[in-house]
């Protein structure tokens, strides 16, 4: 698909984060499952309600523009998700491994953050209001999430793993 213009762009990069999104709905069960701190493990099982929700925001939004969700598969995603889970089975010892698993997951959120951040912008430059402030709220929720990683990285997964 050749992109002509800034509308039509918008809308693959929506199709993208839906694939994105979609991707780690299916990759977070098999995640919390290798977690061994209980509330990593409750945080990747909350993450992914979240993340389910994102689905459907995204569905809905690429719905009122007439576009199927479904025709972009985001290759970053698949990759870093390729990595997060290569990684979580080299690893044996469950706090290293709980460790590494908030890295891989700080980095998928990290990557959503930076496009929901772009994706709202665009939004809201093409008059898309509804569209900009679904993707501000859900950038929002991607940030909450890495500080919540972060704090419990440090307080506990961390120090356990060292």
């Amino acid at each position: 698909m050749n992109v002509t213009d800034f509308k039509q762009m918008y809308l693959a990069e929506l199709q993208e984060l839906y694939s994105a999104e979609d991707q780690l709905a299916k990759a977070l069960p098999g995640m919390a499952e290798l977690a061994h701190n209980p509330q990593l493990k409750g945080a990747m099982e909350g993450h992914l309600g979240q993340t389910q929700s994102h689905v459907q925001r995204l569905e809905d939004i690429l719905k009122r523009h007439n576009i199927d969700p479904r025709e972009h598969q985001d290759q970053s995603m698949k990759s870093i998700i390729g990595e997060a889970d290569k990684w979580a089975h080299m690893i044996e010892n469950p706090d290293l491994r709980d460790a590494g698993l908030i890295s891989s997951a700080q980095r998928i959120g990290h990557y959503e953050i930076a496009v929901y951040g772009t994706l709202a912008s665009w939004a809201k430059r093409l008059g898309h209001e509804d569209d900009a402030n679904t993707l501000h709220a859900i950038l929002e929720e991607e940030k909450s999430t890495d500080e919540k990683l972060t704090e419990l990285a440090k307080s506990a997964v961390n120090p356990q793993a060292a």
